[in-house]
């Protein structure tokens, strides 16, 4: 029997990434009602992810998952944060501010860190899971895959940015990835239940 999770974004693509990583899982994701929006007040993404699940279960009497991620770079404090997709308005802006607040830093370390929660039809979250990808920023964008921050986030063990690796190979070792591997064996004790 599959099961319906109603996922807290109006975004098809992140939803096309969320369940390549359900497949076989008896899982079958739905995007949220467009009207429903979700102010992102949390200071952490787990607790961002924990928000909008909850309150899409409840406004939808449904079993919802929500994830919040986004670039930590060390020099800078780890911002963006909780702030990535806010950091400016467009995907190069936000790169080129970064860049910019780096500057010729030596320090390039950052991670991408991934934080997924689901509730229950009453809100209540009953499964948590995160996963972080370390890396460095490079000093300029390379590649055309992926979105965001992908550009100017380098993988050294693959001599990759994100931006430049096949959507399979960053499933397998990015921070959703990591995230989705750490939460799918709970999600399969979690479908017993119904």
């Amino acid at each position: 029997m599959t099961k319906l999770l109603v996922v807290a974004t109006g975004n098809p693509g992140k939803l096309k990434e969320m369940q390549q990583y359900l497949v076989d899982s008896g899982w079958q994701l739905t995007l949220k009602p467009e009207e429903l929006e979700i102010e992102e007040t949390g200071d952490t993404f787990a607790a961002n992810a924990c928000l909008k699940a909850s309150q899409i279960a409840k406004a939808t009497q449904s079993w919802a998952i929500a994830d919040d991620s986004g670039l930590q770079v060390d020099a800078l404090d780890g911002a963006p944060g909780v702030y990535s997709a806010r950091y400016a308005r467009t995907d190069s802006e936000r790169i080129a501010r970064v860049l910019n607040e780096l500057g010729s830093e030596v320090n390039r370390k950052a991670q991408f860190v991934c934080a997924v929660a689901i509730a229950n039809p009453n809100g209540a979250i009953v499964l948590e899971s995160e996963g972080v990808c370390h890396g460095t920023i490079l000093h300029a964008p390379r590649g055309n895959r992926g979105f965001g921050y992908d550009p100017i986030f380098y993988f050294p063990d693959k001599q990759l940015t994100f931006a430049e690796m096949t959507p399979q190979l960053k499933r397998s070792i990015s921070h959703r990835g990591k995230a989705f591997e750490s939460l799918l064996p709970k999600l399969a004790g979690l479908s017993t239940k119904f």
